[in-house]
C-alpha cells in the first residue's frame, strides 16, 4: 500500500491531536512533529492554523460528499443505509474527521461549524430525495444523528436497531 503523501499525514496528524490528544489547543509544531513532517514541509501545505482547518473542512467535504452519494444510491434504501451508516456502518475515515472537525466548531471555530451545517444540509437533502414526507424525512436524520453521537461519544451499542429502523419504514410507507 503506498504511504500518503505528507498532505495527508498532516491532516491526519492534525486529526489525531484534535480527537485523541491535545485538543484545540493543538499547535503547527505539534502538528509537524507527529506528521513526521518538517515544519516547512507542513507550512507548504498549510501556511497557518487557519488553512490547515480549511483542510480538514475540505476532508470533510469530501467524506460527506461520498456518503450521500452512497446514501442516493443504496440499493438496501435510504432508511436501512443511514442507520446502519450512523451507528456503526460509517466510514472510520468519516468518523474519525467528524469527530476533529466537531471538537473545533466546539470551540467556536467558524470553519468548523460552517462545514458540519453544509453536511447536514447534504444528508438532509439526500433522504428528502428519497423520502418523500419532509416530517419523516427529518425524523430519520434525527435518529440517525443521534446513532452518530452515540458512536462518536463511545457510548456501548445498545441492541434492537432492527424494531427501529422497521418502524422508520413502515412510517416512510405510510403503513
Amino acid at each position: 500500500m503506498a504511504r500518503p503523501s505528507n498532505r495527508e499525514r498532516v491532516l491526519d496528524a492534525f486529526e489525531h491531536l484534535l480527537v485523541d490528544d491535545v485538543g484545540v489547543a493543538v499547535t503547527l509544531d505539534a502538528v509537524a512533529a507527529a506528521a513526521e513532517v518538517s515544519k516547512g514541509g507542513l507550512l507548504y501545505h498549510f501556511p497557518s492554523k487557519d488553512t490547515l482547518i480549511d483542510g480538514l473542512a475540505d476532508r470533510l467535504r469530501e467524506q460527506v460528499a461520498e456518503d450521500v452519494a452512497a446514501l442516493r444510491s443504496a440499493p438496501e434504501g435510504p432508511v436501512a443505509y443511514w442507520l446502519s451508516s450512523s451507528s456503526s456502518g460509517s466510514p472510520a475515515a468519516l468518523t474519525r474527521t467528524s469527530r476533529a472537525v466537531l471538537r473545533l466548531a466546539g470551540a467556536g471555530q467558524p470553519t468548523a461549524r460552517a462545514v458540519l451545517e453544509e453536511a447536514d444540509r447534504a444528508w438532509a437533502g439526500a433522504l428528502g430525495e428519497r423520502i418523500p414526507d419532509p416530517v419523516i424525512a427529518r425524523l430519520v436524520l434525527l435518529v440517525g444523528d443521534g446513532l452518530f453521537l452515540e458512536t462518536l461519544t463511545g457510548l456501548p451499542a445498545r441492541s434492537g436497531l432492527a424494531p427501529l429502523q422497521a418502524l422508520l419504514e413502515r412510517l416512510v410507507r405510510g403503513d
